[in-house]
Protein backbone atom coordinates (compact mmCIF):
# COMPACT_ATOMS: atom_id res chain seq x y z
CA UNK A 1 0.00 0.00 0.00
CA UNK A 2 1.27 3.24 -1.07
CA UNK A 3 2.53 5.49 1.90
CA UNK A 4 0.73 8.58 2.66
CA UNK A 5 2.02 11.37 0.16
CA UNK A 6 3.25 8.40 -2.46
CA UNK A 7 0.47 9.11 -4.54
CA UNK A 8 1.65 7.93 -7.74
CA UNK A 9 -0.30 5.09 -9.48
CA UNK A 10 2.19 2.14 -10.09
CA UNK A 11 0.64 1.14 -13.61
CA UNK A 12 -1.95 3.28 -15.96
CA UNK A 13 -5.24 3.74 -14.30
CA UNK A 14 -7.80 2.39 -16.09
CA UNK A 15 -9.91 3.83 -18.61
CA UNK A 16 -13.64 4.67 -17.15
CA UNK A 17 -14.96 7.01 -19.40
CA UNK A 18 -14.27 5.46 -23.00
CA UNK A 19 -17.95 3.42 -24.24
CA UNK A 20 -17.35 0.38 -25.81
CA UNK A 21 -16.93 0.30 -29.82
CA UNK A 22 -20.16 0.51 -31.90
CA UNK A 23 -20.90 -3.02 -33.65
CA UNK A 24 -19.63 -3.34 -36.89
CA UNK A 25 -23.18 -3.82 -38.16
CA UNK A 26 -24.12 -0.16 -37.33
CA UNK A 27 -20.96 1.30 -38.86
CA UNK A 28 -22.10 -0.86 -41.73
CA UNK A 29 -25.94 0.61 -41.96
CA UNK A 30 -24.79 4.46 -40.88
CA UNK A 31 -22.53 4.36 -44.08
CA UNK A 32 -25.92 2.64 -46.10
CA UNK A 33 -27.69 5.81 -44.19
CA UNK A 34 -25.50 8.82 -45.27
CA UNK A 35 -24.88 7.34 -49.06
CA UNK A 36 -28.95 7.70 -49.24
CA UNK A 37 -29.21 10.46 -47.66
CA UNK A 38 -32.11 9.00 -45.64
CA UNK A 39 -32.03 10.14 -42.45
CA UNK A 40 -35.24 11.08 -41.24
CA UNK A 41 -37.60 8.50 -40.17
CA UNK A 42 -40.65 9.14 -41.37
CA UNK A 43 -39.60 8.83 -44.98
CA UNK A 44 -40.39 5.55 -44.77
CA UNK A 45 -42.53 2.92 -43.49
CA UNK A 46 -39.55 0.89 -42.57
CA UNK A 47 -36.86 3.45 -41.26
CA UNK A 48 -34.43 2.44 -38.75
CA UNK A 49 -36.34 4.09 -35.67
CA UNK A 50 -39.17 1.74 -36.74
CA UNK A 51 -37.28 -1.12 -36.70
CA UNK A 52 -36.10 -0.26 -33.28
CA UNK A 53 -39.39 0.54 -31.82
CA UNK A 54 -40.67 -2.87 -32.53
CA UNK A 55 -37.47 -4.40 -31.53
CA UNK A 56 -37.46 -2.65 -28.08
CA UNK A 57 -40.55 -3.34 -27.50
CA UNK A 58 -40.37 -7.17 -28.15
CA UNK A 59 -37.31 -7.09 -25.85
CA UNK A 60 -39.25 -5.15 -23.14
CA UNK A 61 -42.08 -7.39 -23.45
CA UNK A 62 -44.45 -4.25 -23.98
CA UNK A 63 -46.93 -3.66 -26.74
CA UNK A 64 -45.47 -0.27 -27.55
CA UNK A 65 -41.95 1.70 -27.97
CA UNK A 66 -41.73 5.18 -29.13
CA UNK A 67 -38.18 6.60 -29.56
CA UNK A 68 -37.12 10.02 -29.19
CA UNK A 69 -34.66 12.35 -28.57
CA UNK A 70 -33.36 11.79 -25.19
CA UNK A 71 -34.91 9.96 -21.97
CA UNK A 72 -35.66 13.81 -20.64
CA UNK A 73 -38.14 13.88 -23.90
CA UNK A 74 -39.48 10.76 -23.22
CA UNK A 75 -40.44 12.08 -19.82
CA UNK A 76 -41.75 15.00 -20.80
CA UNK A 77 -43.93 13.74 -23.59
CA UNK A 78 -45.31 10.46 -20.64
CA UNK A 79 -46.58 13.79 -18.64
CA UNK A 80 -48.24 15.09 -21.14
CA UNK A 81 -49.92 12.13 -22.63
CA UNK A 82 -51.02 11.20 -19.33
CA UNK A 83 -53.25 15.00 -20.27
CA UNK A 84 -52.45 16.18 -16.27
CA UNK A 85 -53.84 19.50 -15.56
CA UNK A 86 -52.10 22.46 -15.52
CA UNK A 87 -50.45 22.57 -12.15
CA UNK A 88 -50.48 19.02 -11.48
CA UNK A 89 -48.64 17.88 -8.22
CA UNK A 90 -45.77 14.70 -9.40
CA UNK A 91 -44.06 13.17 -6.78
CA UNK A 92 -40.52 12.19 -7.16
CA UNK A 93 -37.39 11.43 -5.93
CA UNK A 94 -35.07 14.24 -4.31
CA UNK A 95 -31.93 11.88 -5.55
CA UNK A 96 -32.37 11.99 -9.42
CA UNK A 97 -30.99 14.26 -12.22
CA UNK A 98 -31.95 18.36 -12.68
CA UNK A 99 -33.32 16.78 -16.02
CA UNK A 100 -36.10 14.73 -14.13
CA UNK A 101 -37.65 17.86 -12.30
CA UNK A 102 -37.06 19.50 -15.63
CA UNK A 103 -39.25 17.90 -17.85
CA UNK A 104 -42.18 17.94 -15.05
CA UNK A 105 -41.58 21.70 -15.21
CA UNK A 106 -41.73 21.65 -19.08
CA UNK A 107 -45.33 19.78 -18.87
CA UNK A 108 -46.49 22.14 -16.73
CA UNK A 109 -46.75 20.31 -13.54
CA UNK A 110 -45.25 20.98 -10.10
CA UNK A 111 -42.21 18.82 -7.96
CA UNK A 112 -43.32 17.30 -4.90
CA UNK A 113 -39.61 16.23 -3.65
CA UNK A 114 -39.98 12.62 -1.98
CA UNK A 115 -36.51 11.92 1.16
CA UNK A 116 -34.38 9.78 -0.16
CA UNK A 117 -32.34 7.33 2.58
CA UNK A 118 -28.64 6.42 2.68
CA UNK A 119 -29.60 3.41 0.87
CA UNK A 120 -30.27 6.12 -2.43
CA UNK A 121 -33.65 4.81 -2.28
CA UNK A 122 -37.13 6.48 -1.30
CA UNK A 123 -37.88 7.04 1.98
CA UNK A 124 -41.34 5.30 1.95
CA UNK A 125 -42.35 6.99 5.21
CA UNK A 126 -41.88 10.56 3.58
CA UNK A 127 -43.21 9.03 0.46
CA UNK A 128 -46.53 7.75 2.24
CA UNK A 129 -46.98 11.17 4.38
CA UNK A 130 -46.57 13.63 1.46
CA UNK A 131 -49.17 11.01 -1.37
CA UNK A 132 -51.95 13.00 -0.52
CA UNK A 133 -55.62 13.34 -2.63
CA UNK A 134 -53.12 16.13 -4.54
CA UNK A 135 -50.73 14.28 -5.98
CA UNK A 136 -51.75 13.80 -9.78
CA UNK A 137 -48.76 11.36 -10.83
CA UNK A 138 -45.41 9.74 -9.50
CA UNK A 139 -42.02 9.44 -11.05
CA UNK A 140 -40.05 7.07 -9.43
CA UNK A 141 -36.44 7.72 -10.53
CA UNK A 142 -34.24 4.54 -10.39
CA UNK A 143 -31.14 6.94 -9.69
CA UNK A 144 -27.84 5.50 -10.74
CA UNK A 145 -30.04 2.10 -11.13
CA UNK A 146 -31.20 1.74 -7.75
CA UNK A 147 -34.24 0.97 -7.59
CA UNK A 148 -37.16 1.63 -4.88
CA UNK A 149 -39.53 -0.61 -3.26
CA UNK A 150 -41.51 -1.00 -6.29
CA UNK A 151 -44.19 -3.04 -4.50
CA UNK A 152 -45.17 -0.54 -1.75
CA UNK A 153 -45.02 2.18 -4.84
CA UNK A 154 -47.11 0.29 -6.78
CA UNK A 155 -49.54 -0.77 -4.25
CA UNK A 156 -50.12 2.86 -2.98
CA UNK A 157 -50.37 4.19 -6.88
CA UNK A 158 -52.90 1.02 -7.10
CA UNK A 159 -54.78 2.33 -4.22
CA UNK A 160 -55.03 5.91 -5.39
CA UNK A 161 -55.39 5.07 -8.78
CA UNK A 162 -52.76 7.37 -9.50
CA UNK A 163 -50.43 6.72 -12.33
CA UNK A 164 -46.95 5.74 -12.17
CA UNK A 165 -44.26 6.49 -14.72
CA UNK A 166 -40.63 4.65 -14.45
CA UNK A 167 -37.46 6.82 -15.11
CA UNK A 168 -35.32 3.82 -16.10
CA UNK A 169 -32.64 5.79 -17.21
CA UNK A 170 -29.52 4.07 -15.72
CA UNK A 171 -32.05 0.81 -15.30
CA UNK A 172 -32.14 -1.04 -18.66
CA UNK A 173 -31.69 -4.92 -17.62
CA UNK A 174 -32.67 -4.66 -14.00
CA UNK A 175 -35.17 -6.81 -12.55
CA UNK A 176 -37.58 -5.77 -10.01
CA UNK A 177 -38.99 -9.49 -8.99
CA UNK A 178 -39.55 -11.03 -12.07
CA UNK A 179 -40.58 -7.87 -13.85
CA UNK A 180 -38.44 -5.94 -16.21
CA UNK A 181 -37.94 -2.45 -14.55
CA UNK A 182 -39.49 0.39 -16.58
CA UNK A 183 -42.45 -2.01 -17.29
CA UNK A 184 -43.78 -1.88 -13.89
CA UNK A 185 -45.98 1.69 -13.73
CA UNK A 186 -47.85 2.73 -16.73
CA UNK A 187 -45.04 4.30 -18.54
CA UNK A 188 -41.30 3.52 -18.78
CA UNK A 189 -38.38 5.53 -19.68
CA UNK A 190 -35.07 4.65 -20.93
CA UNK A 191 -31.93 6.80 -22.26
CA UNK A 192 -29.27 5.84 -24.85
CA UNK A 193 -26.67 8.88 -23.79
CA UNK A 194 -22.79 7.98 -24.14
CA UNK A 195 -22.84 6.48 -20.13
CA UNK A 196 -25.62 4.34 -20.30
CA UNK A 197 -25.64 0.54 -20.86
CA UNK A 198 -26.65 1.67 -24.24
CA UNK A 199 -24.60 4.33 -26.06
CA UNK A 200 -25.68 6.42 -29.07
CA UNK A 201 -24.32 9.88 -27.74
CA UNK A 202 -28.14 10.87 -27.21
CA UNK A 203 -31.34 9.59 -27.80
CA UNK A 204 -34.42 7.67 -25.51
CA UNK A 205 -37.44 6.12 -25.52
CA UNK A 206 -40.69 5.39 -23.63
CA UNK A 207 -42.14 1.76 -23.24
CA UNK A 208 -45.94 1.10 -22.25
CA UNK A 209 -48.96 -1.34 -22.82
CA UNK A 210 -51.81 1.62 -23.15
CA UNK A 211 -52.57 2.59 -26.82
CA UNK A 212 -54.10 6.06 -26.08
CA UNK A 213 -50.88 6.66 -24.16
CA UNK A 214 -48.74 5.43 -27.05
CA UNK A 215 -50.57 6.95 -29.70
CA UNK A 216 -50.75 10.50 -28.25
CA UNK A 217 -47.17 10.64 -27.06
CA UNK A 218 -46.14 9.22 -30.91
CA UNK A 219 -48.41 12.35 -32.47
CA UNK A 220 -46.99 14.84 -29.48
CA UNK A 221 -43.20 13.44 -30.51
CA UNK A 222 -44.12 14.85 -34.21
CA UNK A 223 -45.78 12.33 -36.15
CA UNK A 224 -47.55 15.55 -37.94
CA UNK A 225 -50.23 15.44 -41.10
CA UNK A 226 -50.38 11.69 -41.64
CA UNK A 227 -47.12 10.16 -40.53
CA UNK A 228 -48.89 8.29 -37.58
CA UNK A 229 -49.92 6.04 -40.57
CA UNK A 230 -46.02 4.86 -40.78
CA UNK A 231 -46.71 3.74 -37.12
CA UNK A 232 -48.44 0.13 -37.10
CA UNK A 233 -52.22 -0.44 -35.26
CA UNK A 234 -53.68 2.31 -33.24
CA UNK A 235 -55.19 3.83 -36.29
CA UNK A 236 -58.32 5.01 -34.98
CA UNK A 237 -57.06 6.85 -31.96
CA UNK A 238 -54.31 8.88 -34.23
CA UNK A 239 -57.13 9.78 -36.12
CA UNK A 240 -59.15 11.16 -33.38
CA UNK A 241 -56.48 12.54 -31.97
CA UNK A 242 -55.00 14.25 -35.28
CA UNK A 243 -54.23 17.84 -34.98
CA UNK A 244 -56.26 18.13 -31.61
CA UNK A 245 -52.47 17.79 -29.57
CA UNK A 246 -49.58 19.77 -29.79
CA UNK A 247 -46.12 18.94 -31.64
CA UNK A 248 -43.41 19.17 -29.66
CA UNK A 249 -40.68 17.50 -32.26
CA UNK A 250 -38.46 15.55 -30.23
CA UNK A 251 -38.37 12.64 -32.70
CA UNK A 252 -35.44 10.41 -33.03
CA UNK A 253 -33.50 9.94 -36.28
CA UNK A 254 -32.43 7.25 -38.10
CA UNK A 255 -28.48 7.42 -37.75
CA UNK A 256 -29.16 7.18 -33.60
CA UNK A 257 -31.27 4.03 -34.73
CA UNK A 258 -28.75 2.69 -36.47
CA UNK A 259 -26.17 2.99 -33.41
CA UNK A 260 -28.55 1.56 -31.18
CA UNK A 261 -30.10 -1.45 -32.72
CA UNK A 262 -26.98 -3.93 -32.79
CA UNK A 263 -26.47 -2.73 -29.31
CA UNK A 264 -29.71 -4.84 -28.15
CA UNK A 265 -28.13 -8.07 -28.35
CA UNK A 266 -25.30 -6.40 -25.95
CA UNK A 267 -27.53 -5.63 -23.45
CA UNK A 268 -27.84 -9.34 -21.50
CA UNK A 269 -23.94 -9.80 -21.87
CA UNK A 270 -23.18 -6.06 -20.29
CA UNK A 271 -25.64 -6.82 -17.61
CA UNK A 272 -24.08 -9.82 -16.46
CA UNK A 273 -20.45 -8.30 -16.26
CA UNK A 274 -21.67 -5.44 -15.17
CA UNK A 275 -23.19 -6.68 -12.33
CA UNK A 276 -19.92 -9.19 -11.26
CA UNK A 277 -18.14 -5.69 -11.79
CA UNK A 278 -20.12 -3.80 -9.44
CA UNK A 279 -20.27 -6.88 -6.76
CA UNK A 280 -16.68 -7.42 -6.88
CA UNK A 281 -15.39 -3.88 -6.47
CA UNK A 282 -18.24 -3.57 -3.82
CA UNK A 283 -17.36 -6.67 -1.46
CA UNK A 284 -13.33 -5.07 -1.51
CA UNK A 285 -15.15 -1.10 -0.81
CA UNK A 286 -17.11 -2.94 2.12
CA UNK A 287 -13.93 -4.61 3.74
CA UNK A 288 -12.77 -0.68 4.71
CA UNK A 289 -14.41 0.56 7.74
CA UNK A 290 -14.78 4.17 5.69
CA UNK A 291 -16.63 2.98 3.44
CA UNK A 292 -19.82 1.16 3.04
CA UNK A 293 -21.93 0.44 -0.22
CA UNK A 294 -25.88 -0.71 0.19
CA UNK A 295 -26.90 -4.02 -0.90
CA UNK A 296 -29.73 -4.07 -3.64
CA UNK A 297 -33.30 -4.96 -2.28
CA UNK A 298 -34.60 -7.86 -2.28
CA UNK A 299 -36.77 -8.83 -5.13
CA UNK A 300 -33.96 -6.75 -7.25
CA UNK A 301 -31.61 -8.27 -9.51
CA UNK A 302 -29.36 -5.07 -10.77
CA UNK A 303 -27.71 -4.16 -13.94
CA UNK A 304 -25.37 -1.24 -12.54
CA UNK A 305 -23.32 0.88 -14.90
CA UNK A 306 -21.72 2.70 -12.25
CA UNK A 307 -20.81 2.25 -8.42
CA UNK A 308 -21.96 4.27 -5.72
CA UNK A 309 -20.91 4.12 -1.65
CA UNK A 310 -21.49 6.09 1.13
CA UNK A 311 -18.38 7.37 3.30
CA UNK A 312 -19.48 6.06 7.18
CA UNK A 313 -18.41 7.08 10.45
CA UNK A 314 -17.35 10.87 11.40
CA UNK A 315 -16.02 12.48 8.57
CA UNK A 316 -15.67 15.99 7.57
CA UNK A 317 -16.37 17.92 4.63
CA UNK A 318 -12.67 18.76 4.19
CA UNK A 319 -12.06 14.92 4.21
CA UNK A 320 -14.59 14.04 2.00
CA UNK A 321 -12.88 16.68 -0.58
CA UNK A 322 -9.56 15.06 0.35
CA UNK A 323 -10.70 11.65 -0.83
CA UNK A 324 -11.92 12.97 -4.40
CA UNK A 325 -8.62 14.23 -4.27
CA UNK A 326 -6.62 11.37 -2.82
CA UNK A 327 -8.41 8.96 -5.16
CA UNK A 328 -7.69 11.16 -7.99
CA UNK A 329 -3.68 11.57 -6.78
CA UNK A 330 -4.21 7.22 -7.46
CA UNK A 331 -5.75 7.39 -11.28
CA UNK A 332 -9.38 6.94 -9.95
CA UNK A 333 -12.17 9.68 -10.33
CA UNK A 334 -14.69 9.78 -7.60
CA UNK A 335 -16.55 12.71 -6.74
CA UNK A 336 -19.58 13.17 -3.63
CA UNK A 337 -22.05 14.40 -4.87
CA UNK A 338 -22.72 17.26 -2.75
CA UNK A 339 -19.65 18.57 -2.50
CA UNK A 340 -19.02 18.98 -6.16
CA UNK A 341 -19.49 22.58 -7.13
CA UNK A 342 -23.33 23.16 -9.34
CA UNK A 343 -23.47 19.21 -9.42
CA UNK A 344 -26.74 18.61 -11.10
CA UNK A 345 -28.15 15.64 -8.27
CA UNK A 346 -27.79 17.98 -5.66
CA UNK A 347 -31.77 19.09 -5.11
CA UNK A 348 -30.40 22.69 -3.62
CA UNK A 349 -28.88 22.82 -7.21
CA UNK A 350 -32.27 23.15 -8.53
CA UNK A 351 -33.25 26.81 -8.28
CA UNK A 352 -35.58 27.02 -11.45
CA UNK A 353 -37.85 25.47 -8.89
CA UNK A 354 -37.98 28.44 -6.64
CA UNK A 355 -38.66 27.60 -2.79
CA UNK A 356 -36.31 24.76 -2.26
CA UNK A 357 -38.01 22.57 0.43
CA UNK A 358 -36.15 21.34 3.40
CA UNK A 359 -34.76 17.33 2.84
CA UNK A 360 -32.92 16.58 5.73
CA UNK A 361 -32.19 12.91 4.95
CA UNK A 362 -31.56 13.75 0.94
CA UNK A 363 -29.35 16.57 1.74
CA UNK A 364 -27.21 13.80 4.34
CA UNK A 365 -26.86 11.40 2.16
CA UNK A 366 -25.40 13.51 -0.81
CA UNK A 367 -23.21 15.20 1.65
CA UNK A 368 -21.36 11.78 1.66
CA UNK A 369 -22.81 9.71 -1.03
CA UNK A 370 -19.86 8.44 -3.85
CA UNK A 371 -19.72 8.28 -7.13
CA UNK A 372 -17.44 6.06 -9.42
CA UNK A 373 -17.29 4.90 -13.13
CA UNK A 374 -17.64 1.25 -13.30
CA UNK A 375 -17.76 -0.20 -17.47
CA UNK A 376 -19.15 -3.26 -17.68
CA UNK A 377 -15.68 -3.77 -19.95
CA UNK A 378 -13.41 -3.40 -17.37
CA UNK A 379 -11.16 -6.35 -16.89
CA UNK A 380 -10.16 -7.88 -13.05
CA UNK A 381 -6.70 -6.08 -12.92
CA UNK A 382 -8.27 -2.78 -13.96
CA UNK A 383 -11.33 -3.60 -10.89
CA UNK A 384 -8.44 -4.27 -8.58
CA UNK A 385 -7.01 -1.04 -9.05
CA UNK A 386 -10.10 1.20 -8.87
CA UNK A 387 -10.77 -0.61 -5.50
CA UNK A 388 -7.63 -0.55 -4.22
CA UNK A 389 -6.93 3.13 -5.19
CA UNK A 390 -10.77 4.16 -3.29
CA UNK A 391 -9.84 1.62 -0.01
CA UNK A 392 -6.29 3.44 -0.12
CA UNK A 393 -7.38 6.95 -0.52
CA UNK A 394 -10.18 6.81 2.44
CA UNK A 395 -6.57 4.93 4.48
CA UNK A 396 -4.81 8.51 3.66
CA UNK A 397 -7.68 10.18 4.99
CA UNK A 398 -8.94 8.60 7.87
CA UNK A 399 -6.03 6.15 8.88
Amino acid sequence: MPRDGDLAPTCPPPNCYDAEPIPAAARAEIERLLSSGDLFRYTSENAPVSQLEAEFAAFMGTRYAVAVASCSAALFLSLKALDLPRGARVLVPAFTFAAVPSAIVHADCVPVLVEVGENFRVDLDDFREKFDDSIAAVLISHMRGHTSDMDAIMELADAKGVPVIEDAAHSLGTVWDGKKIGTIGKIGCFSFQSYKLVNAGEGGVLVTDDPELAARAIIMSGAYEHNWKKHPGLQNSFVHWQNQLPLYNTRMQNLSAAVIRPQLAEVPRRVRDGLANHDYVAAKLNESPWLDVPPALGPETRAPDSLQFNLTGDWTDAEALRLQDEAKARGVGVQVFGLSKDNARAFWNWQFLGDLPELPKTRAMLMRACDTRLPARLTRPELDFIADAIVEAAAAVKG
